[in-house]
């Protein structure tokens, strides 16, 4: 399979969309509600505040294959920077699977909505986010091995929780196609790489029988 195929495929298959069947679909109101109280009452219910200018933020991942280091910075996607901050805080991500995995290009997560260990619900995950979307960003830098960014679907301002890191240099021509070049890029693993290839090299198909969780997801300032 080509990296131009795993792209489409990446586009048809993220936040609010059905992979390969099913119509778009966005979070109710009451599941929106749901979320926000499975998180204690302190997650976003909109779009949260942009990252400041200037600012970075460390986003530490704990998984059973390792510890994810990950420095999103406010000059590449500030929006998005802020609403995975806003998100990693509150504690959003954690217990979230890695549902979504293609071997030499990204492995996917981030489905809060969906994709809790606790409470997988198969026939769903991949389709779910955090009750809002957030407005698009350009792209202004390259993909490449290590780069984190937000996963979307075809339709404009369509972000919410969903994030992917790309595995190989090689995936960046696919990524950065015209057609596909609108993942907001927040930020790069700056220790975990290893992890990150555990996750991948753990999984027996694109969306695992066993898929890897994130335990804790903290943020340090920087």
């Amino acid at each position: 399979m080509t990296f131009t195929r795993f792209a489409s495929l990446l586009l048809a298959c993220l936040v609010v969309v059905g992979c390969t069947t099913g119509a778009a679909k966005s979070p109710s109101a009451a599941s929106a509600s749901a979320l926000t109280a499975s998180a204690g009452g302190t997650c976003p219910t909109a779009q949260p505040p942009a990252l400041a200018a200037g600012e970075s933020r460390t986003v530490t991942l704990t998984t059973d294959k390792g510890t994810i280091e990950i420095k999103i910075e406010a000059k590449l996607s500030p929006i998005a920077a802020g609403n995975f901050v806003a998100l990693a805080s509150c504690g959003f991500y954690d217990g979230v699977v890695f549902h979504r995995v293609v071997p030499s290009f990204v492995i996917q997560g981030g489905d809060g909505q969906y994709g809790k260990a606790a409470s997988l619900d198969r026939a769903q995950m991949g389709r779910g986010g955090p009750g809002y979307t957030i407005q698009d960003e350009p792209v202004t830098t390259s993909y490449k091995r290590g780069t984190v960014a937000m996963a979307r679907s075809s339709q404009p301002n369509s972000v919410g929780s969903q994030f992917f890191i790309v595995l190989a240099d090689s995936a960046s021509d696919a990524l950065a196609d015209p057609r596909y070049n609108n993942y907001q890029i927040i930020g790069s693993v700056t220790a975990g790489m290893d992890a990150v290839d555990a996750i991948a090299a753990a999984a027996d198909a694109e969306n695992p029988t066993n898929p890897v969780a994130i335990t804790k997801a903290t943020v340090a300032n920087p």
